[in-house]
């Protein structure tokens, strides 16, 4: 439903009082697109799995959301929620890191920068991981590293296809040498799932950078990305700086990475479940339990 239409459904229904206007646009009643401007009622763009329906823009979602999106309901079981990071460095900048974990955790309800867990997609099993950029940039610590090696173990013993929603500005600084030992650790983990000929697939989104594309994010057995969404290791300028040449535009999005072979398809997030769980039936991924489509499932499956 766009402005006008909504605004002409509410004539429809009586006049509102300025009171209650500025209620409802104080109380998020309306979402501006970042990228177009456009207004959309909200609950509308919820629907819409956070996609503006004007431009196509992806809105970042939390690691909650995105598991919603994903998961058959009541199939999703929590891992490793009990590791929490310390501070093995003492570190300290404009704040120590014990406050800014602190402040992480209650602007986002979450206890470190992914979420793993268990559960099935359209009755098959996966071990699901999702990274949540509002927690400190999505950065690796330790104990990201440690639940991503845990899941991919555990969808090795149990034989799950492992699927990995990567949102990352890279290795934790404050951290040091323990977060670039993730990188390692998280590989070798993947190693030893894909020598069990065990499917891995990871999802690249908006942005996925630094030593998180360097180890895990690219090691897919298939790479999905979201449309237009930031993918790389450096940054531009570095990069330059180092090439002393200059770079062609957008060569850090999912479309350049496409065109030259480092991603193998660009999904829109509306039809990213459907699309994993294609996946996962052509790889043979073993059905746990009857399926019973939700209406946003059977609403992608017929616009396929």
């Amino acid at each position: 439903m766009d402005l006008i239409e909504w605004f002409k459904d509410r004539r429809k229904n009586g006049r509102l009082t300025k009171e209650q206007r500025q209620r409802e646009i104080a109380d998020g009643l309306w979402t501006k697109c970042v990228s177009c401007a456009a207004l959309h009622y909200t609950k509308d763009f919820q629907l819409n799995w956070c996609v503006c329906p004007a431009c196509g823009h992806h809105e970042r979602v939390g690691a909650p959301e995105r598991i919603s999106q994903l998961v058959d309901p009541d199939s999703w079981v929590s891992t490793d929620d009990h590791l929490l990071a310390n501070d093995p460095l003492g570190f300290n900048d404009l704040k120590s890191y014990p406050e800014r974990l602190a402040q992480a955790r209650e602007k986002t309800g979450l206890s470190d920068a992914i979420v793993t867990g268990l559960a099935t997609l359209e009755g098959r099993p996966i071990a699901l991981g999702v990274m949540d950029f509002r927690f400190m940039g999505g950065s690796m610590g330790s104990v990201v590293g440690e639940r991503i090696t845990r899941l991919v173990e555990r969808a090795t013993a149990e034989r799950r296809a492992a699927i990995l929603v990567c949102a990352s500005g890279g290795a934790r600084m404050q951290e040091g040498v323990l977060s670039l030992v993730q990188m390692a650790r998280t590989s070798a983990a993947l190693q030893s799932h894909r020598s069990q000929r065990q499917l891995f697939v990871s999802v690249l989104t908006n942005p996925t950078t630094g030593g998180v594309t360097a180890s895990f994010a690219m090691l897919g057995d298939i790479i999905l990305a979201e449309p237009k969404a930031t993918i790389g290791f450096a940054g531009r300028r570095v990069i330059e700086q180092t090439l002393r040449q200059k770079l062609p535009e957008g060569f850090q999005t999912s479309e350049f990475l496409l065109k030259h072979g480092f991603v193998d398809r660009i999904v829109e997030r509306t039809q990213l479940r459907p699309t994993l769980a294609r996946i996962l039936r052509l790889h043979g991924v073993g059905q746990v339990q009857a399926y019973r489509p939700t209406p946003q499932a059977s609403l992608a499956q017929e616009q396929q």
